[in-house]
């Protein structure tokens, strides 16, 4: 038991080394395949997360898939446009700007599910509307966020307007800030909103709930052989097939992906939003 612990704190380790340095590889070098995650909570959470898919990835591909991410969402911008990433995990936003520009294609996407921004605000308050917003203090995880920060400031920017933006680097940041009164209201999605611990979240309320577009990408970088991405998308597609793989997909609060294709995030290319 020991030792298998140890194990796992080793493999743990040598994951989060990819979280500040240079991540991309490729299998004909080294044999590794890296891939990015969307740093939409902390690097520890999102490892402990995602570690269970890269091991089952590489299982069922006989690559070693290894996780990545970055410190930051201005940072894990900045990797993808360098085509740092062999796969990752971006948000829709993203995929449509580094879709044209490094060219990452699509693979896979959560089966039956759209993404809808939230506006949380403290339990507390006596806030009834957007409207009540008009001058306050709010928080967003990034500047490019897209459902958490693009589609919420675009509801704001027309029913309270004169609020401050700061931004705080993380979904769970603008939980725990708002939460301890540090902000008025706060940006998030449905999803990391439903992670947060108990604590925090019987401390807020969500006052707005935006309309649904296409969620999250799991994509490829051109650079990596035809057969590497079809034999990762192959087993992400079929992640849910068995038990230990829905459980795992039920840990990133997924319950299926299914094959996805570069048009099906043309609602969100539809909306016309300033590239970064």
């Amino acid at each position: 038991m020991v030792k298998l612990r140890t194990q796992a704190l080793a493999f743990l380790l040598s994951s989060l080394m990819l979280l500040s340095g240079h991540v991309a590889s490729a299998p004909e070098e080294d044999g590794v395949l890296t891939f990015g995650v969307v740093p939409q909570q902390a690097s520890e959470k999102l490892a402990m997360q995602w570690l269970p898919l890269m091991r089952h990835l590489s299982a069922k591909t006989g690559y070693k898939i290894q996780f990545a991410t970055a410190p930051n969402i201005p940072e894990f911008e900045k990797r993808l446009a360098a085509g740092e990433y062999d796969f990752a995990y971006m948000n829709p936003y993203h995929f449509t700007v580094f879709n044209e520009n490094p060219g990452y294609r699509a693979t896979a996407r959560q089966k039956n599910h759209v993404i809808r921004g939230i506006i949380v605000v403290a339990a507390s308050l006596e806030v009834e509307s957007l409207e009540d917003l008009a001058g306050a203090d709010l928080a967003f995880p990034a500047p490019k966020a897209f459902a958490a920060t693009l589609i919420t400031r675009a509801f704001l920017d027309d029913a309270a307007p004169g609020y401050t933006a700061t931004f705080v680097n993380s979904h769970d940041s603008v939980y725990r800030a708002v939460a301890s009164g540090l902000f008025n209201a706060g940006g998030g999605i449905v999803r990391t909103f439903n992670e947060m611990s108990p604590e925090i979240k019987n401390e807020l309320e969500v006052l707005w709930l935006s309309p649904g577009y296409t969620g999250h990408a799991f994509a490829v970088n051109p650079e990596v052989a035809e057969e590497v991405a079809e034999a990762v998308q192959q087993a992400l597609v079929e992640v849910a097939e068995s038990e230990a793989g829905a459980n795992i997909l039920r840990g990133l609060g997924m319950n299926a992906l299914q094959t996805a294709i570069d048009s099906d995030w043309d609602d969100v290319r539809a909306l016309g939003l300033d590239q970064p």
